[in-house]
C-alpha cells in the first residue's frame, strides 16, 4: 500500500475505533470547535471591499459580525448588502461599546498602517482578540504597546501574513527544511507594483510610516526569515527615487542585502514603480526553485531545477488565515503569525531604512 494511503487508512480506522469512547467533553470541544466566530472588520477600503468580506463568506469559523467605519454611506451599504446589524456598526470613536457586543469574538483591523496600534488596543481593551493587517505597525515601540495591550487583556494578536498559508509557500519551506536541494545559500526575493495616484495614504509618511517596502517589500523580507527559519544578523539597502515629487514622503524602490547566522544571504528588492518583480528564489548546494509569481492573491506557482513544477490549486488565503486564527481562539492555542512576528519584521525595516539612510551596514544581532 503506498504510504500516503497507508497512512489515510490507519488514521480512518483509528477514528472508527475510537468513535464509541467519545467523551462528553469531546463532544462539547467539538461543538466549540465547530462555532462560527464572529468578526467585525475595522476600516472598509478597498482591501475590506474586494478580498476580506468576500472571502469570510468562504470560511469554516467565521461570519462577518460587525464593521468599524468613519464613513456613514459605506455604513449603510455594507448593512444593507450584509445583513449587518445596526447596533454592530462602529464608529473608530466608539469602537469601546464592542465590549457590550458578545457576537463579535475578534477584530480585523485593515486602516492605515499608523492607526493600527489605536485600534488594536481599542479593539483588546474591549475585550476582543485582533487579527491587524502587516505591516503590524510603523515603529517597534508601538508593536510593542499592541502586544502588550492584547497581552494584558489575555486576547490573542495575529499578523495577516497570507504567503504563510499559501501551499506553494509551505512547499517551498519543506524544500528547505528537508533539503531536497542541500542547504540554501542564496535567496532572492522581490515584490513591486504600481502603487496608483498620488492622492493616497499610502504616499503619506504619517500614516503609512514608509512605502514600498512597507506595503509590498515586506513580503520579501518575511519570505526570507521564514524560508531560512532564522532571523537576519547584519543588513544593508540602497534607495532610489526617479519621481521625488510623488514620492518626496516616502521611498519609492529599495534593494537591499541580508544575512543569516548560517551564512545564507538575501538579497531582496521593492518598488512602487518597477514592473514585474514577483518572484521568490532559492539557490542551494545542489539546485534552486522559485515562485514566479510568488505574492499574488492567487495565480502563485513555481517550478525546480530538477524539471519540476511548484503548482497547486489555488486557496483563499485570506479565508485561510482568519480561519487558521479563529482555530487558534476556539482550540485556545497560539497562532502562528503572532504580534511578535510583525513586530520582528518592523525592527528589520527600520534598520533597512537606516542602513539606506546612513550608507552603513546596521548590525542586528
Amino acid at each position: 500500500m503506498p504510504e500516503v494511503s497507508r497512512r489515510q487508512f490507519l488514521a480512518s480506522t483509528a477514528a472508527v475505533m475510537a468513535a464509541p469512547f467519545i467523551s462528553t467533553s469531546s463532544t462539547r470541544a467539538r461543538a466549540q470547535e465547530s462555532r462560527k466566530l464572529g468578526v467585525a472588520i475595522c476600516g472598509l477600503g478597498k482591501l475590506s471591499t474586494d478580498q476580506i468580506a468576500p472571502a469570510l463568506l468562504k470560511t469554516k469559523h467565521c461570519r462577518l459580525a460587525g464593521i468599524v467605519t468613519g464613513t456613514s454611506a459605506k455604513a449603510t451599504a455594507w448593512k444593507a448588502k450584509y445583513g449587518i446589524a445596526a447596533d454592530s456598526v462602529y464608529s473608530y470613536d466608539t469602537m469601546h461599546r464592542m465590549a457590550d457586543n458578545t457576537d463579535i469574538d475578534f477584530v480585523y483591523v485593515v486602516t492605515p498602517n499608523a492607526l493600527h496600534a489605536q485600534h488594536t488596543i481599542q479593539a483588546a481593551q474591549a475585550g476582543k482578540h485582533v487579527f491587524c493587517e502587516k505591516p503590524l505597525e510603523i515603529s517597534v515601540e508601538r508593536c510593542q504597546q499592541m502586544i502588550d495591550a492584547c497581552r494584558s487583556a489575555g486576547r490573542l494578536l495575529g499578523t495577516a501574513y497570507r504567503c504563510q498559508y499559501d501551499p506553494h509557500h509551505l512547499e517551498c519551506i519543506r524544500l528547505v527544511r528537508e533539503q531536497e536541494f542541500g542547504k540554501p545559500t542564496i535567496v532572492q526575493a522581490g515584490f513591486a507594483i504600481d502603487v496608483g495616484t498620488p492622492d493616497q495614504w499610502r504616499l503619506k509618511r504619517t500614516l503609512a510610516g514608509g512605502g514600498a517596502l512597507m506595503d509590498v517589500g515586506i513580503y520579501a523580507l518575511q519570505a526570507t526569515r521564514y524560508l531560512t527559519g532564522e532571523e537576519p544578523i547584519l543588513v544593508s539597502a540602497l534607495e532610489t527615487k526617479t519621481d521625488p515629487v510623488k514620492f518626496a514622503e516616502v521611498d519609492e524602490s529599495m534593494v537591499w542585502t541580508t544575512r543569516f547566522p548560517s551564512g545564507v544571504v538575501a538579497y531582496c528588492s521593492t518598488s512602487y514603480k518597477a514592473g514585474r518583480i514577483q518572484n521568490l528564489r532559492v539557490n542551494a548546494e545542489r539546485g534552486w526553485f522559485e515562485l514566479d509569481p510568488a505574492f499574488f492573491y492567487d495565480g502563485n506557482h513555481g517550478r525546480r531545477s530538477d524539471g519540476k513544477e511548484i503548482r497547486f490549486p489555488q486557496v483563499d488565503l485570506f479565508a485561510a488565515e482568519m480561519d487558521d486564527f479563529a482555530r487558534c481562539i476556539l482550540e485556545s492555542r497560539p497562532t502562528r503569525v503572532p504580534g511578535e512576528e510583525g513586530m520582528r519584521d518592523v525592527r528589520i525595516m527600520q534598520a533597512i531604512y537606516e542602513s539606506a539612510r546612513t550608507g552603513r551596514a546596521i548590525s542586528l544581532a
